[in-house]
């Protein structure tokens, strides 16, 4: 997969920090080697988050976020300030830019990052017109925060950033994240239930199927594409069973019905919450379902900014089962794309599709932001099997997981 055609969620995220007027655009256009983000002597010239994908060898395809200054000012410089915060739930290496100082600011966002695990480093900027005291990078090196000193106007010390952000790239990036071949191994076999309804791309599957698929070829995998009314078929053709069957969660309780009990089976959806997310956490998210009562507030959370047609699973068939579970009428909220409210203290779920156009990171802050306030979060597949009644089913190829049900379930059980 080229850089350029690479899904953002697949890409690396490096933010581009720090007060306005230091010299970030310049920074990334020295980076990028092209003139991405505008760039002026005026303070504030960028307003909002600027993306620029690219290809970062060895890492492969990356995306980088030009910000607005963390210090802007006024009403409009708040609105910024607030949508260059919510880039931090995103990044997974975060550059800070400092030309002139280094103050509160500076001190504020780089204990944000380290609090949030995310890797960073300090690039001392301009340096044309400004050194960085070796009082400041002697602080930096007792953290334990790579620095590095340029001059984007003049090209200086980019071979170097380069360098330190190959260095700062998360490990588990590096190595690669599967999405179902771990699960399938070499030369092993995964049937996946494809149902072409009105909200599939014309021509085209959906981003889950095609990386999925993408996924077990890699990894020398075999792969049978089906639609749900011919499942039963397709298995009856194979000399063997497959390793595993992975459906559309739309179809799962068909796809379950239509499965052998000894297959394991689980849908598109729960593949991502193990894939961007956090699986064992949104399983224990689902079982707050069971508490839920008439009247109480669900989110729910759309990663892509698709137009909703007729049956669609987050806005129609979701709160229809969870409805029909509760057995009364539930309020239902829905956000798109990166947003995501700060106040989450009204709701008593949150239900998350599979965000395969986000970055893992982004989904994991989410978590982490549920967490912190104790509301549980799950998935739109997990959602699905709970209020469906195959739950257990569902999670058969997860061990782990599985554990974590059973022994909820023991827990709930009369003595």
């Amino acid at each position: 997969m080229s850089g350029r055609g690479a899904p953002r969620g697949m890409r690396l995220h490096i933010g581009i920090f720090g007060r306005r007027n230091v010299g970030k655009s310049s920074l990334l256009n020295a980076i990028v080697r092209q003139d991405v983000s505008i760039v002026s002597e005026v303070a504030g010239t960028t307003t909002d988050p600027v993306e620029k994908p690219m290809e970062l060898l060895p890492l492969g395809p990356v995306l980088f976020v030009d910000t607005a200054g963390i210090d802007d000012q006024g009403g409009l410089g708040e609105r910024r300030v607030q949508r260059t915060r919510q880039v931090l739930d995103r990044v997974d290496v975060a550059v800070v830019v400092v030309a002139d100082g280094w103050g509160s600011f500076e001190i504020a966002l780089l204990g944000e990052l380290r609090a949030r695990g995310t890797p960073a480093l300090v690039v001392a900027n301009k340096t044309d017109t400004w050194l960085p005291p070796a009082a400041l990078l002697a602080e930096l090196d007792s953290m334990g925060v790579p620095h590095v000193q340029t001059c984007a106007t003049r090209g200086e010390g980019i071979l170097a950033l380069r360098e330190a952000l190959l260095a700062a790239a998360p490990a588990d990036f590096l190595d690669g994240r599967g999405i179902l071949a771990d699960l399938v191994g070499p030369g092993g076999m995964a049937v996946l239930v494809v149902p072409i309804d009105k909200e599939a791309p014309k021509g085209r599957l959906i981003l889950p199927q095609v990386q999925s698929i993408r996924d077990l070829l890699d990894a020398d995998a075999l792969c049978m594409v089906t639609k749900e009314r011919e499942l039963r078929a397709a298995l009856e053709r194979l000399k063997q069973p497959p390793q595993l069957v992975v459906t559309d969660s739309q179809a799962l309780l068909k796809v379950a019905a239509d499965t052998p009990p000894g297959v394991p089976m689980t849908s598109f959806s729960i593949l991502f919450a193990r894939h961007r997310g956090d699986l064992t956490s949104q399983v224990e998210g689902a079982l707050a379902i069971d508490r839920l009562k008439p009247g109480d507030r669900v989110l729910i959370a759309e990663a892509c900014a698709h137009h909703p047609i007729g049956e669609d699973i987050g806005r129609v068939k979701i709160p229809r089962w969870l409805t029909q579970y509760v057995g009364g009428k539930l309020e239902f909220v829905t956000v798109q794309g990166h947003d995501f409210p700060e106040d989450l203290s009204t709701f008593q779920l949150v239900v998350h599709c599979g965000a395969c156009t986000l970055n893992r990171r982004e989904v994991l802050s989410r978590i982490l932001r549920c967490r912190q306030l104790r509301v549980p979060i799950t998935n739109y597949g997990l959602a699905i099997a709970f209020s469906l009644g195959i739950f257990e089913r569902a999670l058969s190829p997860f061990p782990a997981a599985l554990d974590l049900w059973r022994s909820a379930t023991r827990r709930e059980e009369p003595p």
